[in-house]
């Protein structure tokens, strides 16, 4: 009797291991698949924004005075990528738990191929002497844009970092931003940038009197931002938003001026512009830019520049270089 009691003790015991064993085999299996998940979604929303997003904004800031199909060609080349991207997305293995974040995230990059696809098919009119009929629709499809950022950082981030967090898992997500500025929303800034003339039908004209603009100052939250050499200490992430103040320095309103935010570290560059529809003399105007990708615990230099405006003569006080770390 007392044989067989130890050996069915014993063999409980073997049976608890074994249970225990398997639990911790599914357990890991299960956190592996949420890595896999989360790194892979972020290799193809990183792979967006520097080979498709940054490419795009710039063929298109930089499409004056030339062939709007050449234009469209290049455009569509990087169609081509953001479909490519599209596919990739939808054939990923995805966890049970990753399910909702999982149609956001095809919903985010959907978005993104409607809206390249609608505006390479504007811009041979755009750039063909027809900006008036074609800079309204541009606008209103770049609200493609808008809306697949805001459904990336509500819900296709959140989603996945909520998942990762719940399951004992310390990584993070990776943003996406495929709009850089709202500038783009407005139609007579979509003029200037695609045809570098002020507004729909016509070119930019001086008026009488002094012109220029300041920059005040830049915070980020409640952090108002030293010039160097001052080190400034940033919390929040590596996707702070900047405000920046600019003053109408000026006899005369002004229309269309861009503020650029520049942030350097660890040898990469990350930009971000808006561009204030107008000021008016004597007026501050705040800006907010938002600047995805800064990276985080390394000395980084911050280059933030109001552009000249038609008839400024003197731009010493439109820039500015703080230094700073960016912390969790």
């Amino acid at each position: 009797m007392m044989r067989r009691r130890i050996a069915a003790g014993a063999a409980v015991v073997l049976l608890i291991i074994i249970v225990l064993v398997i639990n911790g085999c599914l357990k890991s299996q299960k956190q592996q698949s949420l890595k896999d998940y989360n790194r892979n979604v972020g290799e193809i929303a990183l792979e967006y924004d520097t080979q498709v997003a940054k490419p795009l904004f710039t063929t298109l800031a930089g499409a004056a005075g030339k062939s709007g199909i050449n234009v469209q060609v290049q455009v569509n080349q990087l169609l081509v990528e953001a479909q490519k991207l599209a596919s990739r997305a939808k054939g990923l293995s995805v966890p049970g738990e990753m399910t909702d974040a999982q149609r956001n995230f095809l919903l985010a990059l959907d978005l993104r191929v409607e809206g390249i696809t609608k505006i390479g098919a504007l811009l041979p009119t755009a750039l063909g002497g027809q900006s008036a009929q074609a800079a309204p629709k541009i606008a209103g499809d770049m609200e493609l844009f808008l809306a697949s950022d805001v459904v990336y950082s509500q819900r296709v981030a959140p989603l996945i970092q909520e998942t990762l967090d719940s399951n004992g898992i310390k990584l993070s997500t990776q943003g996406s931003r495929s709009l850089p500025n709202l500038g783009w929303l407005e139609t007579n800034a979509v003029v200037e940038r695609l045809t570098g003339q002020s507004k729909a039908g016509g070119s930019a004209s001086v008026t009488p009197g002094t012109h220029g603009s300041a920059l005040i100052g830049t915070a980020v939250g409640t952090n108002t931002l030293q010039p160097e050499p001052t080190l400034n200490h940033i919390a929040g992430g590596g996707s702070p938003t900047f405000t920046v103040t600019v003053e109408n320095t000026g006899e005369s309103a002004e229309s269309n001026v861009k503020v650029e935010v520049d942030v350097t570290a660890a040898g990469k560059s990350v930009k971000a512009s808006h561009v204030i529809n107008s000021t008016q003399p004597g007026s501050k105007v705040n800006v907010e830019i938002p600047v995805s990708g800064v990276s985080v615990g390394v000395a980084s230099k911050i280059q933030v520049e109001v552009a000249s405006v038609p008839g400024e003569t003197n731009s010493e006080n439109n820039k500015s270089t703080y230094l700073a770390i960016f912390g969790e």
